[in-house]
C-alpha cells in the first residue's frame, strides 16, 4: 500500500502540533525513573495526559496498578498503540553528558528508552484520535500504558486478561540506533525463582548437623553450567542469586533464593528447557538434602512478524525519511561514539546485515528484506502478536552503535536527537495505523498473515494458570482487596 503525501502531511501535522507536549512528558518520565511494576509517577503523568486530550481511561488495566488504557473515537476498527515507561535498575545518569556522572549512585535509569516509548506511542495515538475526528471515520484508537516490560511480562499479564481481545491490529516502536522497521523475532522466556530450604547448624562445632541451602544453590548453578554444552546454541540461561542465606560463614545457610531466566526461539522449546532447569534444581536438592521450591516469576512468548504490516510501515518510513539531525546532534552523538568500543559501533550494523559506515546517527532508512533475524533478548510485546496482528518500528533515537542498558543510552535520553527520532517515529506509527483504519483488506491481510505464523497453534500463554502479576516481588504497591 502506497501513501497520498497529501494524506500523509496532514496526519503529520497533526503529530508536529502535539509534538512539543508529548516531548515534555518523554522528559519528566525521564526525570522520574522507576523500574518493573513501580511506575507510579509515569503512570501518572500519562493519565494525566490521555485525560487532558481527552481519551477515555481506564486505569489498573488486568488488575495492575501502573497499567492503563485510553480510548477514542466511536465504533470501526480499534488499534492498538503500545507504550512503555519503566526503567532499570542501577542506570542513573546525568544527561546530555559523554562521560559516567550518576545523579544517584545506585539509582534508576531509563537504559532501554522506555521514557521515550510511551511518549511517543501516546503522541501518535493523539494524532490519530485528531485525525479520526477531522475525517468523520468510524474507529477507535486506543493507547496502552504496560508497564513491566524489562522482566514483568506486565504485556501477557493484560493478554491473559483479554485487554485485547478486541484489537484488530497493534502497533508499537523501540528506539534504536537505525530507523525503519523491526523485521525480527525474539526469545520467549521465563523467569523462576528457586527457593531451597535447609537446616541451620553451628559451621565450626557441628557442622554435621546443617544441610546447606547456599551449597543447593551453587551446586545447581554447576548443574546448570554443564547443561549448557547440551542445549540448542540459540537458547540462554542467566541466574541471579536473590538470598544467600546471612553473611555469617559460621552459620549453615538454612535458606537461599536463586532467580534463573530461561530462553529460547519459541515456546515449546522454552517449556523444554524450563523442565530440564528444574529437574537440575531437584538434583541440587537432593544432593544437599535440602527442599526446593519453585515460583514463576514471569514470562513471555517469541514476537511473530507480520508481513503486511511491515510493508506498510516500511513505505510510510520511505515516504518520510530519516530524522532531521542537524550539525549539534551529530556532534554530541560523535562524543557518545568516542567512549564507545569498535565492536559496539559494528554491532548493530552485523545485526542488520548491513555494510557498516563511519556515521554518528542514520541518515538512512533500513532497507526492507526478507530475513528474519532472531533478536536474542525478549519482550512481552511478543504474547500480543500472537493474538493480534502486531508490528514494530525502530527509531532512531541514539549515537549508532550505542549499546542498550548502559549509562550512554540514558545519556542520551533527553537529547535533542532522541527527541527528533521519537517524533519522526510517531508519525510513522500514526501513518501505519491510518492505513488499518482506511482499508478493510489490509486488517484482513494482516489477520490471515497471523493465522498462518502460528502455523495451526492457537496461543497459549506462556504463564502458568495460578500466575500473577509478580507487583510484590518487583517492589511495586501492591492493588487492595
Amino acid at each position: 500500500m502506497t501513501f497520498s503525501r497529501n494524506d500523509s502531511s496532514a496526519l503529520w501535522s497533526l503529530v508536529d502540533a502535539h509534538a512539543s507536549a508529548f516531548i515534555a512528558l518523554s522528559d519528566r518520565v525521564w526525570d522520574t525513573p522507576e523500574t518493573c511494576y513501580m511506575e507510579e509517577a509515569s503512570v501518572a503523568e500519562h493519565v494525566a495526559m490521555l485525560r487532558e486530550q481527552g481519551f477515555r481511561v481506564t486505569e489498573a488495566v488486568a488488575g495492575i496498578p501502573t497499567a492503563v488504557m485510553g480510548e477514542a473515537g466511536e465504533g470501526g476498527p480499534v488499534i492498538a498503540i503500545l507504550g512503555e515507561y519503566d526503567a532499570l535498575s542501577g542506570l542513573s545518569q546525568e544527561a546530555g553528558v559523554a562521560e559516567h556522572k550518576p545523579i544517584v549512585a545506585g539509582g534508576n535509569g531509563h537504559g532501554c528508552g522506555h521514557n521515550l516509548l510511551g511518549s511517543g506511542a501516546l503522541l501518535a495515538a493523539t494524532a490519530l484520535k485528531d485525525w479520526l475526528k477531522q475525517q468523520g471515520l468510524p474507529g477507535r484508537v486506543r493507547y496502552y500504558g504496560c508497564p513491566a516490560e524489562e522482566g514483568g511480562a506486565a504485556k501477557a499479564f493484560m493478554v491473559r486478561q483479554g485487554a485485547f481481545d478486541d484489537v484488530d491490529a497493534a502497533i508499537s516502536w523501540h528506539p534504536s540506533s537505525f530507523a525503519g522497521v523491526q523485521r525480527c523475532t525474539s526469545l520467549a522466556n521465563m523467569r523462576l525463582d528457586f527457593s531451597f530450604h535447609g537446616r541451620a547448624a553451628h559451621a565450626g562445632a557441628h557442622p554435621e548437623l546443617g544441610r546447606s541451602a547456599l551449597d543447593a544453590v551453587e551446586l545447581m548453578s554447576v548443574g546448570v553450567n554443564y547443561m549448557r554444552e547440551h542445549m540448542p546454541s540459540d537458547c540462554r540461561v542467566h541466574a541471579a542469586i536473590l538470598d544467600t542465606g546471612g553473611i555469617s560463614p559460621n552459620v549453615v545457610q538454612a535458606f537461599a533464593k536463586v532467580r534463573y531466566l530461561i530462553r529460547a526461539p519459541e515456546l515449546e522449546g522454552l517449556r523444554t528447557l524450563v523442565q530440564r532447569v528444574r529437574k537440575i534444581a531437584d538434583g541440587a536438592a537432593l544432593m544437599t538434602e535440602t527442599h526446593v521450591e519453585a515460583q514463576v516469576i514471569s514470562a513471555v512468548s517469541n514476537v511473530l512478524p507480520n508481513g503486511p504490516l511491515m510493508d506498510v510501515m516500511q513505505a510510510a518510513w520511505e515516504e518520510l525519511g530519516p530524522p532531521p539531525f542537524d550539525a549539534e546532534d551529530h556532534a554530541f552523538a560523535e562524543s557518545i561514539r568516542a567512549v564507545l568500543t569498535a565492536e559496539e559501533k559494528s554491532a548493530p550494523w552485523a545485526f542488520e546485515g548491513i555494510a557498516e559506515r563511519d556515521v554518528p546517527l542514520a541518515d538512512f532508512i533500513l532497507p526492507a528484506h526478507d530475513r528474519t533475524p532472531l533478536l536474542t533478548g525478549s519482550t512481552d510485546v511478543g504474547d500480543v502478536s500472537w493474538v493480534v496482528p502486531t508490528v514494530q518500528a525502530d527509531g532512531a533515537t541514539c549515537a549508532i552503535g550505542t549499546p542498550f542498558h548502559t549509562w550512554q543510552l540514558v545519556a542520551q535520553g533527553k537529547s535533542p536527537l532522541a527527541h527528533k527520532g521519537m517524533v519522526a517515529t510517531a508519525k510513522v506509527m500514526a501513518a501505519t495505523a491510518r492505513a488499518l483504519f482506511e482499508s478493510d483488506h489490509l486488517r484482513e491481510a494482516a489477520l490471515a498473515d497471523l493465522v498462518r505464523r502460528r502455523k495451526g497453534k492457537p496461543y497459549e500463554s506462556p504463564l502458568p494458570a495460578d500466575a500473577k502479576p509478580p507487583i510484590a516481588e518487583m517492589g511495586g504497591r501492591v492493588p487492595s482487596a
